[in-house]
């Protein structure tokens, strides 16, 4: 990764962060963009960078990678990883839930996927940031789910078209992280605990549904997106790999 540039955004916070985290360990220049500043970039140190960005805007996505350019003068791997998560029922959703959602979800990947694609090199990678969800539905998720199968309909249709530029185009689709922000859309009362007791929830999820009884870190996560933009990665693209522990055999 030594001399390469990353952008990841949603990158200051839950699994984002464990993939800036990871590629700055392996020598890249990292983009962290997202709307609030934790101060990672700080942390890391000088080739890490919090450029704030709000994905739901394609204006501030081109920006971005405008940004991006102006410091490093290359792009390398665009992971698309911001996203919410949040259980609705039917008839309890309205324009503003499903636009919010598609917005954030479905929409930004698109158009951060039409920013950073005429300044990847070729033998760049874009890595989206899926979920199970986007391979089954559950209930109370219909528009989580719309969003997250339309992620993978993307990846598979870029990997197509982009593929004779030499760019690369993966989706890794996580079953449960433990983040903050898993646990506060867990925390709702429309979400598969009703609202209670997050951690026996998780706890029997994982001996009850994954193969390995356990499921994965965000650490984890990261790994397989460096492992998906190296060159040992080189002759996987259109593919949706589930990380979950063995909870969805495919």
């Amino acid at each position: 990764m030594t001399n390469r540039t990353v952008i990841i955004t949603g990158g200051s916070r839950g699994i984002g962060a464990a993939i800036s985290e990871a590629f700055y360990i392996e020598g890249a220049h990292v983009i962290i963009a997202g709307r609030t500043d934790t101060g990672l970039a700080g942390k890391l140190g000088p080739r890490a960078r919090f450029i704030a960005s709000d994905v739901r805007h394609p204006q501030e996505l081109i920006s971005l990678v405008k940004q991006t350019i102006e410091w490093t003068g290359r792009l390398d791997v665009l992971v698309n990883n911001a996203g919410v998560s949040a259980w609705c029922p039917l008839q309890q959703i309205d324009e503003y839930f499903w636009q919010d959602m598609l917005d954030t979800n479905l929409k930004s990947v698109l158009f951060s996927c039409q920013a950073a694609a005429p300044f990847l090199s070729s033998g760049g990678s874009i890595i989206n940031i899926s979920s199970l969800a986007g391979k089954r539905g559950s209930a109370n998720n219909s528009v989580y789910c719309a969003a997250k199968f339309g992620v993978n309909g993307i990846t598979q249709s870029l990997a197509k078209e982009l593929g004779h530029l030499g760019i690369r185009v993966n989706a890794v689709c996580p079953v449960y992280v433990t983040t903050d922000g898993l646990e506060e859309a867990l925390g709702d009362v429309y979400a598969p605990t009703g609202g209670k007791d997050i951690p026996a929830y998780l706890t029997s999820f994982a001996s009850t549904q994954s193969a390995l009884g356990v499921l994965p870190t965000a650490v984890q996560v990261a790994d397989v997106c460096l492992f998906l933009s190296s060159s040992k990665g080189g002759a996987i693209t259109g593919q949706c790999i589930n990380v979950d522990c063995g909870v969805m055999p495919q």
